[in-house]
């Protein structure tokens, strides 16, 4: 259950792609004192009943709770849910809800064992939200619990900042991974050795800033997402007076020389609360085995970016969720999931 002198890679480990089977999603509870969305935790709970809902017909789902009245809180909300079967609760305490940050990274190959789970350090987003004690254990807790082995890249690293197509390539942002409150002493070089060795990947195809308000550094999965091998879907600002507009432009003349097929996608309007910019995108979607749960803000984009993603998707449901509640934690759909691959 300790980490191994060789490299997953080596190993002949790799991360899959999140379209690939999946055999569960995990979620990571929140918790009514946190942080993550001050003076309204009761009005972000129907958007996550939602996505519970849309989950459990498509997959199990894992649940991390603090104890038993924590669980009985989510069950508050959850029982009336059909499926009740697909829905099993952990006790694995977290500080925050964030679990693609502070979940594991899962890994696959074809000899036994066959899954793995990759622990990152965590640092709450260059120790801005401390504490994060509970949530910088959550793999190797839950790689106690499935019995699979886990490997320790001694690197900080959160699932939202990187974007695999399991085909050997990964999207990241400069603005994320470069970051010195992350990983000061490595060298861009050493990310990316760490990267290929952790993660089974060889080419590493750099963006470079974030939207504004997004308060991770800029999180690739506000940006630009795999929707196939070779495709990815980008997010771009129309308006020239936002301050996304040139980020996203420049992003976007990067991908373009990347050899991708690139599909457009809508940003909705600037979103203002208590004098701050919410990071809004339609590029936060999480894609599960037979629906993609896509965020909307009541906005005049959100029916293209649901069509345009329905191109993308044409073998899954894809489902809107309001989300004008949820982004006020500074993240959607894909920023609480995060995926455990089928062993096939």
């Amino acid at each position: 259950m300790t980490a191994r002198t060789q490299t997953p890679a080596e190993l002949g480990y790799r991360m899959p792609a999140e379209w690939e089977p999946q055999a569960a999603t995990w979620l990571s509870w929140p918790r009514r004192e946190g942080i993550s969305f001050p003076d309204s935790f009761d009005r972000v709970l129907p958007a996550l009943r939602e996505m519970v809902a849309a989950l459990v017909e498509s997959e199990p789902v894992c649940i991390n709770v603090i104890n038993g009245a924590h669980e009985a809180e989510a069950r508050a909300v959850l029982d009336a849910l059909p499926q009740q079967e697909c829905i099993t609760y952990y006790e694995i305490p977290t500080n925050e809800p964030w679990c693609r940050d502070h979940g594991p990274i899962f890994l696959t190959r074809k000899t036994d064992p066959k899954l793995a789970i990759v622990d990152w350090d965590y640092n709450a987003w260059g120790n801005k939200y401390p504490p994060f004690d509970l949530d910088e254990v959550v793999p190797t807790r839950i790689a106690e619990i499935l019995k699979v082995p886990v490997f320790y890249p001694r690197m900080i690293l959160e699932g939202g900042s990187i974007e695999v197509n399991g085909a050997g390539a990964l999207l990241t942002s400069e603005s994320c991974l470069l970051n010195k409150n992350r990983n000061p002493k490595l060298s861009r070089g050493e990310i990316e050795q760490r990267l290929r060795d952790y993660l089974g990947v060889r080419e590493i195809l750099w963006l470079g800033d974030g939207i504004e308000g997004d308060d991770t550094d800029g999180h690739i999965d506000d940006l630009a997402r795999f929707v196939s091998e070779t495709k990815v879907v980008t997010v771009v600002e129309e308006n020239s007076d936002d301050a996304n507009y040139q980020p996203l432009q420049d992003n976007l003349n990067r991908l373009s020389g990347f050899g991708l097929d690139i599909v457009i996608l809508p940003m909705p309007k600037k979103m203002v609360r208590e004098g701050q910019r919410l990071p809004a995108s339609y590029a936060n979607f999480y894609i599960a085995n037979s629906c993609v749960l896509v965020p909307t803000f009541a906005d005049p984009a959100d029916e293209l970016a649901l069509s345009i993603l329905r191109d993308c998707f044409p073998n899954r449901r894809v489902v809107g969720i309001d989300s004008r509640e949820l982004i006020w934690g500074l993240g959607t759909f894909h920023c609480l999931t995060q995926q455990q691959p089928k062993v096939l």
